[in-house]
């Protein structure tokens, strides 16, 4: 057996009598989650997103945002696709800090438009202009489109950088169509015209005319990507203890 999967059994061993020992002193739970949590900061300053991942990964991390730490590094995202732009702005953050850093890109894509916006997605005609606007602009460059071309999905890539050098990344993708008018006031962004045929409505919240009842989206498009995004990315391999059980 190589050295290097010697050493990880013994510090998941170490990890797991450590909270043994931990489990029998008079600690609170309080304090002995502050004694083994992890640091993790999302770079981000949304503190939505920072909240969901806090609730996904439960007691075993410490979860900060950008804003949390006061960190105000200006990252140019000018990598040519989502796994690109999500590994620049986690390993920037990664090498400021020393922390493990998880950072996300995410878009809409409409087959019809060649995959556009994409990348752009939140500068389509132009980061200032309201959703309303690109939402309409799309439709209409997409009004000529038949049924079949109307495919469209979100994408979202979330990367993970490692203070030793590595950095993991991981995309999770819901497939779709592009809706023929906004729909639903439960989501923002291009969820009013992101259609969704087996749950009948958009990411919304919306129901196209003509189709069946669905079942009501209480996530927004974005918040249901980063959420399996995250859980996959924090159960690789060298960063959850479950897969590197299974690996070894």
């Amino acid at each position: 057996m190589q050295a290097w999967r010697i050493l990880l059994r013994l510090a998941l061993l170490l990890r797991k009598n450590v909270l043994a020992i931990l489990r029998c002193t008079d600690y609170t739970k309080k304090e002995m989650r502050n004694i083994m949590a992890r640091k993790l900061i999302f770079a981000t300053n949304n503190q939505g997103k920072v909240n969901e991942i806090r609730q996904i990964l439960g007691e075993g991390y410490d979860v900060y945002s950008l804003k949390d730490l006061d960190i105000h590094t200006d990252i140019v995202e000018d990598g040519a696709s989502f796994e690109e732009n999500a590994v620049i702005k986690a390993k920037a953050i990664c090498e400021e800090t020393g922390e493990m850093v998880l950072a996300d890109d995410s878009g809409f894509e409409v087959d019809y438009l060649n995959g556009e916006p994409g990348i752009y997605s939140a500068r389509y005609l132009g980061e200032e202009t309201s959703y309303d606007i690109k939402n309409a602009d799309l439709l209409r460059r997409c009004e000529a489109a038949q049924e079949g071309e109307r495919t469209a999905r979100f994408v979202c890539v979330i990367a993970c950088a490692y203070p030793d050098g590595r950095i993991d990344t991981t995309r999770g993708v819901i497939e779709g169509v592009l809706a023929h008018e906004p729909k639903g006031t439960n989501g923002f962004g291009y969820d009013p015209i992101f259609y969704l045929p087996e749950r009948g409505c958009t990411t919304a919240g919306g129901k196209e005319p003509h189709q069946p009842s669905g079942d009501r989206i209480e996530e927004n498009g974005r918040e249901i990507k980063v959420v399996h995004a995250v859980f996959v990315v924090l159960t690789t391999p060298l960063s959850g203890e479950n897969m590197i059980w299974q690996n070894i």
